[in-house]
């Protein structure tokens, strides 16, 4: 009874470690991807949809592909078309997506060892950056005056997938009062470090949206420092 528990045992641990050494024998992949996105935040996601751009890190993640011969091919392939529109061919890789719509992400991996070959691939579960349309509006007003609330002039709340900005203030003369490239950033409606009357100036924004279309804002932006939002007057 002893001798058989014991072969029974030996059995066992053979089996055991026949199928942990198969297991280790393939290598495997797992893509992923680590995304930046505009505003400088971070995200794993297998499927992100955001602003552009859009910076995403790809990872091959192989596993157990010790003493074999790897070759990685990342195709990226934009919206419907058949023909991808990136290929790369390391493990890991850095991309920065600005074309608006879908960015479909493949990895095919071949592994070569002792005249065996090993193929792998993603199609089954892709993964995926969508690039949201362009959208910028500029306010016709603010009131830069030190209560928190509309301080700074710049592009309202809710632009998105811009990949050039360049706005320019004037005064009625036609002088150049300052300029900014980010659309987070603004007017404070100082000129040299000082204030400037209240009165009615001149914006002008040349940008271009991730989804190709252009804008050519011109619009007259009054200063009202005097103004008090969410302010009540007394009859």
């Amino acid at each position: 009874m002893k001798l058989e528990t014991k072969i029974l045992t030996l059995l066992v641990l053979l089996l055991g470690f026949c199928q942990v050494s198969k297991a280790q024998d393939y290598p495997s992949i797992t893509p992923s991807m680590s995304i930046t996105t505009a505003d400088g935040e971070t995200s794993d996601d297998d499927n992100y949809s955001g602003s552009a751009p859009i910076r995403v890190s790809l990872k091959a993640n192989a596993n157990d592909d010790i003493g074999w011969d790897s070759h990685y091919e990342w195709r990226i392939f934009h919206d419907n078309d058949t023909v991808p529109y990136i290929i790369r061919y390391e493990e890991n890789t850095d991309l920065e997506f600005n074309q608006s719509g879908l960015h479909r992400i493949f990895l095919y991996a071949k592994f070569t060892k002792d005249g065996m070959t090993l193929e792998q691939n993603n199609e089954d579960s892709p993964l995926s950056i969508t690039v949201s349309e362009s959208i910028l509006q500029m306010p016709n007003a603010f009131s830069p005056n030190g209560d928190g609330i509309n301080d700074i002039y710049k592009a309202k709340d809710g632009y998105q997938s811009l990949v050039e900005f360049h706005a320019y203030i004037y005064n009625r003369w036609g002088q150049k009062l300052f300029e900014w490239t980010n659309p987070a950033d603004g007017w404070d409606g100082t000129y040299k470090g000082k204030p400037v009357k209240d009165g009615v100036y001149f914006c002008l924004v040349k940008a271009k949206g991730a989804d190709g279309k252009t804008y050519n804002i011109k619009r007259d932006v009054n200063l009202l420092r005097g103004y008090i939002e969410n302010s009540t007057t007394n009859e």
